[in-house]
């Protein structure tokens, strides 16, 4: 139980309206937290002063406000995700002595954020900032796997989305779906040779709370080593740094 009850409901509102499509009721609010409504009229009076709530008068509705957007903005400036993650990856090389990446989804890409390089291994593709198709990555197919499957639908809608690399990976819906369920089904996603010839690639999502997908971890590795056992490693050690991630990320509370 939160030691500042009036931050935490604070919270707990803001949490509420963003999760919302369209603006809300206080009273929907308040039926929705289980809170008082004069305790929720009075958390939006100080939000809305604030900025971090809009009133909309006339529909007699709230919804999150401008300062909402400038605190994400803020967010994103402070380029948090690769900050959190360096030591954890730092730490992952050198335990398993593979290269590993970090890296977000963005529409249909991934965009690698991170890589931390272990010596003696192969030169990536996958340098900060380059963009590949989701569909043809671990990173990707693993942030993918963890999407509701309308998303999915959304992102490819039909077979031009599936831009083809090497002549390799999926050409449809329902091949991308298989393979999303197998991802699912194993608990992490794996890549052979799609991005690269003779390299392969293991990977776990990072998700937040609720399951939703931040960020992906790859491991990638000459395909000659890529042995059940040391796969299995791989994906253990590799699990164990997302969620040492996820839990920096969004701390429980």
């Amino acid at each position: 139980m939160s030691n500042a009850p009036a931050a935490a409901h604070a919270l707990d509102v803001l949490e509420h309206l963003s999760r919302r499509a369209e603006p809300v009721p206080a009273a929907s609010i308040a039926r929705d937290l289980g809170l008082p409504r004069s305790s929720v009229y009075h958390l939006l009076k100080v939000l809305h002063g604030r900025g971090y709530v809009t009133h909309y008068v006339e529909e007699r509705r709230f919804g999150l406000g401008s300062a909402a957007y400038e605190l994400g903005s803020a967010y994103q400036r402070q380029a948090p995700l690769a900050r959190i993650a360096r030591a954890p990856m730092r730490r992952l090389v050198d335990q398993c002595g593979r290269n590993a990446h970090f890296a977000t989804l963005d529409g249909r890409d991934v965009i690698y954020l991170l890589e931390e390089r272990a010596a003696g291994q192969p030169t990536l593709v996958t340098d900060v900032g380059v963009r590949l198709p989701a569909h043809l990555t671990a990173s990707g197919v693993a942030m993918l796997s963890a999407l509701p499957a309308t998303q999915v639908r959304a992102l490819y809608p039909d077979r031009s989305a599936f831009v083809q690399r090497h002549g390799t990976g999926p050409r449809s819906l329902a091949e991308l779906r298989s393979i999303l369920a197998r991802t699912r089904a194993d608990g992490h996603a794996r890549e052979d040779g799609t991005i690269t010839p003779e390299l392969s690639s293991i990977a776990v999502p990072v998700s937040d709370r609720a399951g939703r997908p931040l960020a992906a971890i790859a491991v990638t590795l000459r395909s000659e080593d890529a042995s059940p056992e040391h796969v299995a490693e791989l994906v253990e050690r590799t699990r164990a740094t997302a969620a040492d991630i996820a839990r920096r990320l969004s701390p429980t509370r």
